[in-house]
């Protein structure tokens, strides 16, 4: 009786490790594939508690859910031949598990090898332009690339591309902070020329209205003079036209030109010669003969006085400049008057 109960206590314990050896657990997450003596069976088990066979069966869980893949930063030359480093972020998950068992050994570092590839690819065809304000477009692109040879043969989809930071050269950030300051100064320029622009528009109105009512120009004017007296009390406003002194322009101009014009445009009245009056030729002068060279005075300074005073070759003392040419000045219309009847 012993005996007995010691077998069967026996195959007691064996059936429990054989029920616990048989019994696995799926999470709602997951997916089971079972191996039977290496051979794969077609059925996937879902969520739940699943029995296999304990002698010969081995289940592998795979998980469904999206996983995050981290892409080392990677060195590149983009198409415009600037050197940069980029990385990047995957997001992916697996939507068939026997072909991400069978197909693909250790999928996630197969992920991460053919990311860094495509990003390579990608980031050598695009210009630096592109890649710096056109982001969404190289995602796209990247996850393009990396769907082809993970979707079908796989049984991975991506998801998702991301690319985290791009690091630039220092050279290459100051030109384009000087870039960007450059243009930023542009369209200050241009904000500040639109400005004066509508201003001068707005002036040319206000005006165009002041002229037509002289009352709002008056009153403009008080106006400017209480805010110039409210903020410097010290100081005396006095408004003067403009037109009086385009007056005192005009009349000293006038004054000038009358000034400048007595001599230059004075008219000389000459007797007017009839046609029928015969005009004599002109004698030929006889020959002159020169008078003989009086020796200069020994001493130059004998020939002026002290009062400037000059003398003549003939030792007659004649005024100084001065005089000669005051004399010159008053005797000069009747000169002229006197030459007048000769001439004709």
């Amino acid at each position: 009786m012993g005996v007995l109960i010691t077998v069967l206590a026996v195959f007691a314990v064996a059936g429990l490790v054989l029920l616990a050896l048989s019994v696995r657990n799926v999470q709602q997450y997951e997916k089971g594939v079972v191996f039977r003596f290496g051979r794969l069976l077609p059925d996937i088990r879902g969520p739940g508690l699943r029995v296999i066979r304990p002698i010969g069966d081995r289940m592998r869980k795979v998980s469904v859910q999206t996983e995050v893949l981290g892409i080392p930063p990677q060195g590149s030359i983009t198409a415009d031949n600037v050197t940069l480093t980029v990385d990047a972020v995957v997001y992916f998950k697996v939507i068939d598990p026997v072909k991400a068992l069978v197909n693909v050994r250790d999928y996630p570092a197969a992920v991460s090898q053919i990311a860094q590839t495509s990003l390579r690819s990608v980031i050598g065809r695009a210009d630096l332009d592109t890649l710096l304000s056109d982001r969404d477009h190289i995602n796209a692109e990247l996850k393009k690339v990396m769907d082809a040879p993970t979707e079908e043969p796989w049984g991975l989809r991506i998801e998702r591309v991301e690319i985290k930071d791009i690091a630039l050269p220092e050279s290459m950030m100051r030109s384009m902070s000087k870039q960007a300051e450059a243009e930023r100064e542009r369209r200050a320029r241009v904000i500040a020329a639109d400005g004066e622009f509508e201003a001068s528009q707005r002036l040319s109105d206000a005006a165009a209205t002041m002229a037509d009512t002289p009352g709002a120009l008056q009153l403009r004017l008080l106006q400017t003079v209480v805010d110039v007296s409210a903020e410097k009390n010290s100081t005396l406003v006095m408004p003067f036209p403009v037109e009086m002194l385009r007056f005192f322009e005009h009349q000293s101009r006038e004054a000038d030109g009358a000034a400048d014009g007595w001599v230059t445009h004075r008219k000389i009245r000459r007797p007017a010669v009839s046609a029928a009056v015969k005009i004599p030729e002109p004698a030929v002068p006889a020959p002159v003969v020169p008078a003989p060279a009086v020796p200069a005075p020994a001493d130059a300074s004998a020939a002026r006085s002290l009062s400037g005073e000059r003398v003549g070759s003939g030792g007659k003392r004649v005024g100084s400049r001065a005089e000669v040419a005051q004399g010159r000045r008053d005797n000069w219309p009747a000169q002229t008057d006197a030459e007048e009847p000769r001439n004709g």
